[in-house]
């Protein structure tokens, strides 16, 4: 059977990196059944021997009740994982022991991982790793994860015939641990188990009748101390982290940096820093992955789509083909343009540490959306493409904050509902209106993200922020990250986009469109002031956004729109297509990231806004 590993550790101390060096591309993403949290999971094939790396997700401790925190708790302690891989941050030794104590605890194999050793010693800082590897009874492996040192013996240790088990035990007070021995006795525990009860920490494992014997016990240890168990645990573990910390660790004076955090983390200069680089790369983006989509649209067009209607085939091969085609364009020329350039410049920004300069900078306006500075990053995302803004809200603690930045989401003009804004309102009306339906729109949005963080149930919490080393970032794992993205990406809308293109084209084959157009004709121009050839277009934008502007031309006979509908429809039009129903790709993400009922209600909301704002123009227009 197949051996299986799984790494562990603080934010931002490179587990990704060396999951991302082990396993190549060859990734699985699935979520942690009953959680919307994500797992990242390889084969490594090392000396013509194949096994599974599991990356779980960053924590400062087991004990905690974020979905994080329950889910590696759940996998550590229930999981067939044969080896713990615990990857410390060198530089940070004494916080990241804390985890390590605990996972130590659980008594299953386990290995260290001490990493950034550079930045430890820049720091003035030297580790003795034999001495770390006696005080656990377990190997410690020393590594520079952004150069790849040492990191063949990881796979080593997972393949071996020994698998080392950590024998060290923190120093608790003596109540705890006559309370924990009493537990494990009379209700056949573990250790960790044990541990978790008295914390009253929630584990599939631990029974009703258990937790309710914990309690009891710890209202008593609570009446000697003065202080609840979980407190006393937490302290006794920070004090032995503490003591092991300065037994392995000789300090010498630090080499001398530049402090460029005084620069990047004050109001001024970082905040116009933090807005010219998002700046930046959204122009970046748009030009450049506005000139890619061009020239992958070009090429398909005149090699794959004009020879495909030279076959001269029946016509409903024909309509169904083309459609095909038509999807495999749109799905091409947003993926690889436009996301794969986003998730880009996201990769280096992440790699060099500046993001959680960005996300300290943003913290105290997202706290009015009910977001945390994290939540910058999704937001920013958006304005590429809804799919990866959405497929990033993952990273944010809370199931609130993922629902909340998950609807702000939806709402943000993406580079396809950009194009319907400047193709239709800049072109025919002029550029003043169509800044004003970015204006709108983010109105909308600051109005909903401060309505929604007093009405969406959940608790919010303090941002607890790690600022990860500045540094270099590396041009072969920067590509890497974001092919992984972005594969990601094409693995769930292209396939949608594919089967609705099929459904349109049989529809259209059909004579369904036509029909539709016909019924909901009276309706939209009596409640939007549209023709009905005009609202067909707005649905076919639901496949994807642009596609309403190039339905319309296509509908209307004509690419003057100025011709066919007044300045007034265009502007309902264009506002109405950039608030309405999400495109079928984004609604297929909310229903995986935040589930079938969230993603209905939202759907339903834009669907209400889209249309109320517009029937509230026309009767606007209708006045004056």
């Amino acid at each position: 059977m197949m051996r299986r590993a799984v790494l562990i550790g603080n934010p931002s101390v490179g587990k990704s990196l060396i999951f991302n060096h082990l396993t190549g591309l060859g990734v699985e993403v699935s979520n942690y059944p009953g959680t919307t949290v994500g797992l990242m999971t390889g084969i490594v094939r090392y000396n013509e021997t194949e096994f599974s790396l599991t990356d779980l997700p960053g924590i400062y401790s087991l004990s905690g009740r974020s979905d994080e925190e329950k889910l590696v708790r759940e996998y550590l302690v229930t999981g067939d994982a044969d080896l713990i891989v615990a990857v410390l941050d060198a530089k940070h030794l004494e916080r990241n022991l804390y985890l390590l104590l605990q996972a130590a605890e659980i008594r299953k194999p386990l290995v260290i991982v001490l990493n950034m050793m550079d930045d430890a010693r820049s720091a003035g800082k030297i580790i003795d790793a034999d001495a770390l590897s006696k005080k656990f009874g377990v190997p410690v492996i020393e590594t520079i994860a952004t150069e790849g040192k040492n990191l063949e013996k990881i796979a080593d240790y997972v393949i071996g015939d020994k698998l080392p088990v950590p024998g060290i035990v923190p120093r608790y007070d003596h109540h705890i641990e006559a309370a924990a021995k009493s537990l494990q006795k009379y209700h056949n525990l573990s250790e960790a188990e044990s541990m978790f009860a008295l914390e009253n920490v929630p584990l599939s494992t631990l029974s009703p009748e258990v937790m309710e014997s914990a309690a009891v016990i710890s209202s008593e240890i609570e009446k000697r101390h003065m202080m609840s168990p979980d407190q006393i645990i937490g302290a006794n573990r920070h004090n032995t982290a503490k003591t092991i910390s300065e037994e392995v660790t000789t300090l010498s004076p630090p080499k001398k940096r530049r402090d460029l955090d005084s620069l990047l983390t004050r109001g001024f200069p970082g905040v116009p820093i933090l807005i010219i680089t998002m700046v930046g790369i959204l122009g970046v983006v748009f030009l450049l992955g506005g000139f890619l989509e061009e020239a992958i649209i070009s090429v398909m067009t005149t090699y794959l789509l004009n020879p495909f209607h030279a076959l001269n085939l029946a016509p409903f091969l024909d309509t169904v083909g083309s459609a095909v085609i038509l999807a495999l364009m749109s799905g091409l020329g947003i993926a690889f343009p436009y996301v794969f350039l986003f998730y880009i410049f996201i990769s280096i920004l992440e790699d060099t540490g500046y993001l959680t300069r960005a996300a300290f900078l943003a913290d105290r306006g997202m706290h009015r959306l009910g977001l945390h500075g994290q939540g910058l990053i999704p937001l920013v995302l958006s304005f590429g493409c809804s799919v990866p803004a959405i497929m990033s809200t993952r990273f944010l603690p809370t199931r609130r904050e993922r629902v909340i930045a998950s609807v702000l989401v939806t709402m943000l003009p993406c580079s396809a509902r950009t194009v319907v804004i400047s193709g239709i309102v800049a072109s025919f009306i002029g550029f003043g209106a169509a800044f004003s339906i970015y204006g709108i729109v983010f109105i909308l949005v600051f109005v909903l993200g401060c309505v929604l963080s007093r009405i969406t149930p959940g608790e919010q919490y303090g941002m607890i922020l790690e600022m990860a080393q500045l540094r270099r970032p590396i041009p072969k794992y920067v590509v890497r990250k974001a092919w992984m993205r972005v594969s990601e990406f094409l693995y769930i809308a292209m396939p949608l986009l594919l089967i609705s293109s099929v459904f349109l084209g049989i529809f259209e084959y059909l004579g369904l469109v036509t029909m539709f157009e016909s019924f909901i004709d009276p309706i939209s121009t009596a409640v939007l002031g549209l023709p009905g050839f005009a609202f067909t277009a707005l649905m076919f934008g639901i496949l994807r956004k642009e596609m309403a502007f190039e339905t319309l031309a296509i509908m209307g006979g004509t690419t003057d729109l100025a011709s066919i509908l007044s300045s007034s429809q265009l502007y309902i039009f264009a506002l109405v297509c950039v608030l309405f129903v999400p495109c079928i790709s984004t609604i297929a993400v909310l229903m995986r990231e935040i589930g079938v009922k969230a993603a209905a209600l939202i759907t339903v909301f834009t669907l209400l806004l889209g249309t109320s704002l517009g029937a509230l123009l026309h009767f606007v227009f209708m006045l004056f």
